[in-house]
């Protein structure tokens, strides 16, 4: 992959991603008022203390690492599949719209590409690096392994199989988180997949089938 910076992107995908923003940041708040309401109710209802001991409780269990995401979604597709292998090892992978699709920067260089996005007016960048590799099945099917590391760290796989036949390419991806996430983020992972399938669309992708996993 050579470097370049700045990567062009799809427009449509990139409000897509935008739209994903604001819907996660909504979702987020609504949980962030709903911590407050059962604060002040237990305030209203019993005491300040146990208001105190709650508000603390659920703060702990909003940051603690509790919860992880994995599943599996068949893609559809008329692109050839060398031109989805070549998609997938690319700097804007099909499979990861809502990553690059609102991103403020991307940067391919090497066999890496790193997504910079700011939150919160700049006070806060998350940096999500992409590495993949391939490999052939004796089947033909090409198999492209995507690792996602978030400010350098490990954090999601994405394991897409493309096999083509009858004028068509399928796509059989399966993801796993890399390490858990606390309650404060579950309204972004419950979000998520209506996006993704939107985004998919607007590249071309059919999704035939999707099965989401979250768990303990």
């Amino acid at each position: 992959m050579p470097s370049e910076t700045d990567v062009e992107r799809p427009r449509d995908v990139s409000a897509i991603a935008e739209r994903y923003f604001r819907a996660q940041a909504l979702a987020t708040a609504l949980l962030i008022v709903f911590v407050e309401g059962v604060v002040l109710g237990t305030y209203l209802a019993i005491s300040f203390l146990s208001a105190v001991v709650v508000g603390l409780s659920l703060i702990g269990v909003a940051w603690a690492p509790v919860f992880r995401t994995g599943g599996t979604f068949h893609l559809r597709t008329d692109d050839g599949p060398d031109a989805v292998v070549d998609a997938l090892i690319g700097p804007v992978p099909p499979v990861l719209p809502l990553h690059w699709g609102m991103a403020d920067e991307v940067d391919a260089d090497g066999d890496a590409v790193t997504y910079r996005t700011s939150f919160l007016f700049g006070l806060r960048t998350t940096t999500v690096t992409v590495r993949t590799r391939t490999e052939t099945a004796p089947d033909g099917t090409r198999r492209v392994k995507l690792e996602l590391e978030m400010d350098g760290d490990p954090w999601a796989t994405y394991t897409a199989d493309v096999s083509g036949g009858d004028g068509r390419t399928d796509v059989d991806v399966e993801y796993a988180s890399g390490r858990r996430f606390g309650l404060r983020r579950l309204p972004r992972a419950l979000v998520t997949g209506r996006y993704r399938e939107e985004a998919l669309a607007a590249q071309g992708y059919t999704v035939v089938e999707q099965r989401r996993e979250i768990g303990l």
